[in-house]
């Protein structure tokens, strides 16, 4: 089995968890390590987010 087999992904159409690809690229945000970290892929996508927006203004 490949490495993304074992690893855990979030549906953004059903907002299901799954491990392994399940759903196609577009639906689909991961790998995650773990399926907790699968299941809060929207927070820890958003805290990516705002890191990255407060790096930009810092920037300019």
């Amino acid at each position: 089995m490949a490495v993304e087999d074992y690893k855990w992904y979030y549906d953004l159409s059903t907002g299901e968890v799954s491990q392994g690809k399940k759903s196609g690229f577009e639906n689909r945000m991961g790998p995650y390590d773990t399926e907790q970290e699968a299941r809060e892929a929207l927070q820890i996508s958003q805290q990516r987010n705002e890191a990255a927006d407060d790096w930009d203004e810092q920037e300019q």
